[in-house]
């Protein structure tokens, strides 16, 4: 597999010769049709000059030199080279001029009988042709009907040979043209795509990183002068921190995660461990002290409620986490929220507890048995947590409820941390202050509603606000 830096030198010479090569077909072309048509202007003017007086007819005995004067086919400005004839019929006489004289003549030869043949053959029409004169090579003919047929020629070798010139010097230049382009591109290529190779290097220095466990340090970051997404290496730079910038928050919440499932399992350990050792306690009570078997008994039962109600909190949470869905049916909001205050009325009458319904009935579609445990559960938080003379207020909204007291609120080292599971006010973990999953429930619950809950406390005010989808 070729790199990005091959691909691209590659494709760059390939550009040059490609082009190279059309520029130099194009220019052969052109000259070929250039060199062409001055050929065949100058084919034209030996014919006028040869012809413009009939020329004299030649015996092929004739001295060479028979072929000077100032009225036949040897005139004063022919080229070298130049062939002339008369042809009549198969027969016929030309001349072949060989040299240039310091008097302004050129030396003629006579043309011999396969060259006069050869000449016959071209068709009278006065446009030129190329002909394969035998001894003399390729020349560009007119033959013209002027009482006889008057033929004329040039040799059409020096255009070729300018032509093959033309192309080795092009061929050349193309070659030396691809060297320069790879050479320079590869240069050129390599500057380009450093901050490329930079962006690279940053992403295998977090590819070596051991992610699996623990916590992880994900410090690496394209440096802030490749991040500019106005260009190609930017983005990709912008990209790749951002990609980082994600996968840090992603690997640091699974983190957060695995701490909180080894918390929640000492917990919960440490939870069912007290009431266990209770029960252990008052049963060996129980065996040695008959008359305190009523007292032990007792003690047992109310540990086993405390431990099936901690048990039934943690399988509904893992009822919750793992997506069971819930009962889905309209429920009166307004009417749970009564029945819920009037039972806190009764359970706390130290407390003062208010309502406020809005004048139409609040409906929302959820379990009306976990909306009540949620009710229930923010309740008995205001009410364990706040002092005697509390004021606790349910507001209800259309769109859900609040329970609002006004007691010391809470610590604001626990606000963040609130609907967390197994988290209390209370450092020292007694067992009147609960097992701490009060508050992870509302929010599992509500969740599962597809609602939201907040919390705002301060000393003197703290709100808990739940959100429900209304009844559609």
């Amino acid at each position: 597999m070729r790199t990005l830096t091959q691909r691209l030198v590659v494709t760059a010479v390939a550009l040059v010769a490609l082009v190279s090569v059309l520029i130099a077909l194009a220019t052969t072309l052109a000259m070929r049709s250039y060199l062409d048509h001055q050929l065949d202007d100058d084919v034209r003017a030996s014919l006028g000059r040869a012809y413009g007086a009939p020329p004299p007819r030649f015996d092929d005995d004739q001295d060479d030199s028979r072929g000077r004067g100032d009225d036949g086919p040897g005139r004063l400005g022919q080229a070298v080279g130049t062939v002339s004839a008369t042809i009549d019929g198969t027969a016929g006489s030309g001349i072949l001029l060989t040299q240039g004289g310091d008097d302004g003549y050129s030396a003629a030869v006579a043309l011999d009988r396969d060259v006069i043949a050869a000449l016959a053959a071209v068709p009278v029409d006065g446009a030129p042709h190329d002909v394969e004169l035998p001894g003399l090579g390729s020349y560009r003919v007119i033959a013209e009907d002027r009482g006889v047929t008057a033929v004329a020629g040039l040799p059409a070798s020096d255009v070729h040979d300018l032509l093959e010139s033309l192309v080795r010097w092009e061929a050349l230049l193309t070659l030396l043209g691809i060297g320069a382009a790879a050479i320079g591109g590869t240069i050129v290529v390599r500057r380009q795509l450093a901050p490329l190779r930079e962006v690279a290097a940053t992403a295998h220095r977090v590819a070596e990183k051991p992610l699996s466990e623990g916590e992880i340090d994900l410090s690496d970051r394209v440096p802030e002068r490749l991040t500019d997404e106005r260009n190609e290496v930017g983005q990709v730079g912008a990209a790749l921190n951002s990609l980082l910038d994600h996968v840090e928050a992603s690997l640091a919440v699974r983190h957060r995660s695995e701490q909180q499932v080894r918390q929640f399992v000492a917990d919960a350990s440490h939870e069912l461990r007290t009431p266990l050792a209770t029960i252990a306690g008052y049963t060996e009570l129980a065996r040695h002290r008959p008359d305190a078997q009523a007292t032990a008994l007792a003690k047992v039962e109310g540990e086993a409620a405390r431990m099936t109600g901690l048990v039934e909190d943690l399988l509904l949470l893992a009822r919750l986490d793992a997506g069971r869905p819930l009962v889905r049916e309209p429920v009166d909001l307004s009417l749970l929220l009564m029945e819920a205050v009037n039972d806190a009325r009764v359970v706390a009458p130290d407390h003062t507890w208010r309502l406020s319904l809005p004048d139409e009935p609040v409906e929302v579609v959820g379990d009306e048995q976990r909306l009540h445990q949620v009710v229930t559960n923010l309740l008995t938080n205001a009410r364990k947590y706040t002092p005697a003379g509390t004021t606790v207020t349910v507001t209800a909204r259309p769109d859900g409820f609040d329970v609002h007291d006004d007691g010391p609120g809470f610590a604001p080292g626990i606000v963040e941390h609130a609907f967390e599971r197994f988290v209390r006010g209370d450092a020292a973990r007694h067992r009147e202050g609960g097992a701490g999953l009060g508050l992870a429930l509302v929010r599992a619950i509500t969740g599962a509603h597809g609602g939201t809950v907040a919390l705002d406390s301060r000393p003197g005010s703290t709100t808990v606000a739940v959100t429900l989808p209304p009844r559609s």
